[in-house]
């Protein structure tokens, strides 16, 4: 049976973040209710608590190797079925595709997705003279949502399309120096307020460089 929630949710910033990382590290459970948040880092559960105004209990979890995460697990029928309207579905991992979110708010989304299954690295380039570069990435088992990812990414921020590659179990969708900063800009407006701060210092710091 599934009960009438008091809470409701309409897209905002805040919104847009937590569906970013329920987008990436989240899982919907069949019954229609229960969803959980599973991340190494704590601030990254802290930063969803913020983005939907609540408080959750942050437990911990080990893999099968013994290594330790943690994880915010809950029932909000409200949440449930906004994020299956916004696209979202229980075990998604492969299946996710399109998110139906304003074009106002995917930056904010598109950061949650990055604190979520995002990265970035830098090194110098040996075959250029002072040449340092740098990339930003998104990892996804689903190309779909990475071709999603790539042609929002063109259209609202007129990004080149990167390039997507195979890398074991999924699939990485890359950007190189000219693009990471038209995305770091982005996703880091001035209005910004819930990050990851070791992800935004580091691309931060490549960004001052060049």
């Amino acid at each position: 049976m599934r009960y009438a929630s008091k809470r409701s949710y309409t897209w905002s910033a805040n919104i847009a973040y937590s569906t970013g990382l329920m987008a990436s590290d989240g899982c919907m459970q069949k019954d229609g209710r229960h969803l959980d948040l599973t991340s190494t880092d704590t601030d990254q559960l802290k930063n969803f608590s913020q983005a939907l105004n609540r408080y959750f209990y942050i437990g911990k979890k080990a893999n099968m190797a013994g290594q330790l995460s943690y994880r915010i697990q809950f029932s909000d029928v409200a949440y449930y079925d906004f994020l299956l309207r916004a696209g979202l579905t229980p075990a998604k991992s492969k299946t996710i595709s399109k998110i139906e979110i304003p074009d106002v708010y995917y930056a904010d989304f598109l950061r949650g997705v990055f604190d979520g299954d995002g990265s970035c690295y830098a090194y110098m380039d040996k075959r250029w003279k002072s040449s340092y570069m740098y990339y930003i990435t998104f990892t996804s088992a689903s190309p779909t949502f990475l071709n999603y990812l790539q042609s929002s990414n063109s259209r609202i921020f007129g990004t080149s399309p990167g390039s997507i590659r195979r890398s074991r179990r999924a699939y990485i969708l890359s950007y190189a120096k000219t693009d990471t900063r038209k995305l770091f800009t982005a996703m880091y407006h001035s209005s910004a307020t819930l990050y990851l701060e070791r992800k935004y210092s580091k691309l931060l710091s490549f960004t001052k460089k060049s």
